[in-house]
């Protein structure tokens, strides 16, 4: 039996309420409606249920807590004051401004205790499976026994509060699927059922049996009818949720949007604005809070609140410290893995003597990039991640890894699955491997075709913005994929992942650059790396002025015995055709260059220097060459420069006859490289 909750209990509610109130007036700008209606269900779970230490927000088997609607984020800062973390009143007195640790959509890395970046609807429900995938690997992989003692240095759950919204999102539907069928049975939604949405009734648009639709996904469901007042009911279904061990949880709580507002509780005017002066002091009358005083919170809430929340955290720490001790001393090998994995350092070698293939031979970037992943998986156990149900194209399974699954005895001890059959969950995918980036301790990577990254954009994004060490595998990079025609034949995606700010993006020529761009990726721990790969073979170039540059983003490759003529810049497939292009421009009297320039993103943090070593003489012509969109190219060409590219959709040939059609040969080039070159003299 849990302990009766009290008016103490039901006072705290109302104090976290109230410092919505009092944030959003404050900032005349805010959603009130969802602190107001879930406060509840979430004191009820921070207090009784989620473990967690405020004065370590880091620990890494505490309990990880996502609020997926971010708009509702004074809630979430409420909590982390009122529970000890360290976020002033003053910050929540700064909500919404410039440079407070209380923006108006929470961010991670940001404000302390945040675990995910959300607002955009959907993506915290699959970060939050994401972080459910994370702890249920690192279980499999670290939970070990000997001489009869069970060491468990992994066993937390993933609590994520979801919205009306966030179900309504394709990206939910594609999560609760996927998590249904992998057994994730340390995943727990809270979902805040108020039946309002910003436009007004759900019932417009939402009318679905949403607990029905996740029990065929086979979710465990617990329903509380009363979420505003019910705290014992509330605590059950969290009880018994978190009891469910082979099925994630869904606990259907209905609760009233903007709940103690005389005049606009249960309406959708409470959802996404100010409550305004009169109406604010009119709710805190109803919930018994002063009028006369902003930010209150009396002595005894916050003794009960955070006093008891850090006695908690503290001691399941210190107890989980002493096992982490034991379970050192009898394995410490793996406790060294473990450290390693949870600082993001890679151990001594990880990427010495990666495969580069033979001198002479021609393969498919993609299968170079499938040979370097299994031979890093040897060497870096933490690393997993899986593909939208196209590892056999892509040649993004690790051999001999298994296949994930969070189901009991899916894996031997020690040896959790490390392929994850995401399944056509595109979108899922990437936002469920942010998951497993905010929780920490793994690397992972996706994969699929390029042209689907439309479908993962708005997690690439979020991964962007956070920072996070995502990887991710793009094959079949242009229109040299051929039959299956326009539709699959990506044109536009590597001009619009390069505008995304903090994402680094490399399309290696072969296999020698492929094995360097994952070693790129793999060191980059301040953000999320795209290898972009080809499915058409394609040799292992010659290097005439030894090792190749990638991690500088670009290179010379070929140089002229004297002064160059024109510089020819290429990525990818395009840096062969620039040789042979190169070559026919020499039997011309023209002498050129040619760079290979695998990633903008990295050559542009090279110094000016560099950059003029590479590119040539500002007066001396430059062309670009890629099978894709030309937008973007003028920065690296000057004023003298031209770009050479595919600025409409392909076509449903086979590879050569498109290329052909489109200028990509190398007698095409050269009679466009030598028209302009010679204009420009």
């Amino acid at each position: 039996m849990s302990t009766p909750f009290t008016d103490l209990d039901r006072q705290s509610i109302n104090v976290l309420r109230g410092l919505a109130i009092d944030a959003i007036e404050a900032a005349n700008s805010g959603h009130p409606g969802l602190p107001l209606g879930a406060a509840p269900m979430a004191y009820v779970l921070w207090t009784r249920h989620l473990v967690h230490n405020p004065r370590n927000p880091g620990w890494a088997d505490r309990d990880r807590f996502v609020l997926s609607p971010g708009h509702g984020s004074m809630l979430l800062y409420g909590l982390l004051h009122l529970a000890g973390y360290d976020l002033s009143l003053d910050e929540l007195r700064a909500f919404r401004q410039k440079d407070s640790r209380t923006p108006g959509h929470p961010e991670f890395g940001w404000t302390v205790g945040v675990e995910a970046i959300t607002g955009p609807l959907g993506q915290g429900s699959a970060n939050a499976a994401g972080m459910a995938v994370a702890e249920s690997y690192l279980a499999q992989r670290y939970n070990r026994s000997a001489n009869g003692t069970a060491h468990t240095i992994v066993d937390h759950t993933t609590y994520a509060l979801v919205s009306d919204g966030d179900l309504m999102e394709g990206l939910s539907a594609e999560t609760a699927s996927l998590a249904g069928h992998l057994g994730l049975g340390k995943l727990v939604y809270l979902w805040d059922d108020n039946r309002i949405s910003l436009d007004g009734p759900t019932s417009m648009t939402f009318t679905e049996d949403v607990p029905a639709r996740y029990r065929a996904c086979g979710w465990h469901v617990e329903e509380v009818a009363d979420g505003d007042t019910d705290l014992e009911a509330i605590d059950r279904a969290l009880a018994a949720a978190r009891a469910e061990t082979e099925r994630p949880s869904l606990i259907c709580v209905r609760t009233t949007i903007g709940y103690g507002s005389p005049n606009k509780s249960g309406k959708a005017a409470s959802h996404g604005a100010p409550l305004g002066g009169d109406e604010a002091a009119a709710t805190k009358r109803a919930l018994g809070l002063p009028t006369d005083t902003t930010f209150h919170v009396p002595a005894e809430v916050a003794a009960h609140f955070g006093g008891g929340c850090i006695e908690r955290g503290e001691a399941a720490e210190a107890e989980w410290n002493a096992r982490f001790e034991a379970f050192s001393a009898e394995f410490p090998d793996l406790a060294a893995q473990w450290h390693l994995a949870a600082s993001e350092l890679l151990p001594a070698g990880w990427d010495e003597d990666l495969p580069t293939g033979e001198p002479g031979s021609k393969r498919a970037t993609r299968e170079s990039g499938g040979d370097v992943l299994n031979a890093l998986a040897q060497r870096l156990p933490w690393l997993m991640g899986g593909d939208a149900d196209l590892s056999s194209s892509t040649k993004t399974f690790i051999k001999e890894g298994g296949s994930f699954s969070a189901r009991s005895g899916a894996s031997e001890p020690g040896a959790p699955g490390r392929t994850l059959h995401y399944g056509v969950r595109e979108h899922a995918m990437a936002a469920m491997a942010n998951g497993i980036a905010y929780h920490g301790g793994l690397r992972t990577f996706t994969a699929t075709f390029f042209c689907f990254a439309d479908y993962m954009r708005p997690a690439m994004r979020l991964a962007a913005m956070g920072e996070l060490p995502v990887t991710y595998v793009f094959t079949h990079d242009s229109i040299a994929l051929g039959e299956d025609g326009p539709t699959h034949q990506p044109v536009e995606h590597l001009a619009s992942l390069r505008a995304m700010p903090n994402l680094v993006v490399l399309r290696p020529a072969d296999s020698v650059e492929t094995a360097a761009a994952w070693r790129a990726a793999l060191a980059r721990t301040d953000g999320p790396t795209v290898l972009v790969l080809s499915r058409q073979g394609l040799p292992r170039l010659e290097r005439e002025l030894g090792p190749e540059c990638t991690h500088l983003g670009a290179y010379v490759l070929a140089e002229t015995d004297g002064e160059a003529d024109v510089t020819l810049i290429a990525t990818g497939s395009e840096v062969e055709l620039a040789l042979a292009a190169r070559a026919e421009l020499a039997q011309r009297g023209l002498a050129a260059r040619v760079v290979s320039m695998p990633s903008w993103e990295l050559f542009e943090a090279t110094d000016a220097q560099y950059r003029r070593s590479v590119l040539g003489p500002d007066d001396r012509p430059r062309v670009s060459i890629e099978a894709a969109s030309t937008f973007g190219w003028e920065r690296w060409l000057g004023a003298r420069g031209l770009a050479l590219g595919l600025d409409r959709f392909g076509g449903s040939a086979p590879a050569s006859v498109l290329l052909e059609e489109y200028g990509f040969t190398a007698t095409s080039v050269a009679d466009r490289v030598e028209q302009h070159t010679r204009a420009q003299a």
